[in-house]
């Protein structure tokens, strides 16, 4: 593909730019502070988390099922404090990303899988406006990685072709589903190399 022909890039979130919203390892620290029984914990965020993505249920739903099917010794705001909080920024994509993107010459939108309240508050409050352009969120979209239709539609919100477009995300099987499509498509795996990657389609848009 001719680099120079690249005029989107798109770019995962959690694992990217800012840690998972609602993680594996959020949920062994929930039921660690909580007293709460992981298994079942696990098993019931298994059956109604991709629903919750996709807007299908809203986050207090979510949590009727996986949290509050069980008289609790603490309160629904208490919990969702502690969800909230588990988002945190990674060492210097983020940071780096919103500078970088003031002369790029990219136009750069998100594609992510992330229930509608989470969304909105990482959105807000990692000033996330600050790197995207647009966000195509499945609980916006109703569609979640890695049907191939979230791709699609991203590259229709950009207007732009499969050979116009470069993707990053952490996971290797969701780097594949852009792939498959025609995007080109890279494996977030480090700060270092991903930067180097951007940089290098910044000089060849540059010529």
């Amino acid at each position: 593909m001719e680099a120079t022909s690249v005029k989107v890039l798109f770019f995962d979130i959690g694992g990217v730019l800012l840690t998972n919203g609602w993680g594996h390892e959020s949920r062994q620290e929930a039921a660690r502070l909580f007293g709460l029984n992981y298994k079942e914990l696990s098993e019931l965020h298994t059956f109604i988390f991709n629903v919750y993505e996709a807007s299908g249920v809203d986050l207090d739903e979510y949590l009727d099922t996986v949290i509050f099917n069980h008289p609790r010794d603490f309160t629904r705001e208490d919990f969702k404090n502690f969800m909230f909080k588990q988002s945190k920024e990674l060492p210097d994509m983020l940071k780096w990303l919103k500078e970088w993107k003031k002369d790029c010459g990219f136009r750069i939108i998100a594609i992510n899988n992330e229930g509608k309240e989470l969304n909105d508050y990482r959105v807000k409050k990692f000033k996330l406006h600050e790197v995207f352009d647009a966000f195509v969120s499945s609980c916006e979209v109703k569609i979640r990685k890695p049907d191939p239709a979230i791709f699609k539609l991203a590259m229709g919100v950009a207007l732009a072709s499969p050979q116009e477009c470069v993707y990053f995300d952490d996971r290797k099987m969701f780097a594949m589903a852009a792939d498959k499509l025609g995007m080109e498509a890279h494996q977030h795996t480090s700060f270092e190399e991903t930067k180097e990657i951007l940089e290098n389609l910044k000089k060849e848009n540059l010529k």
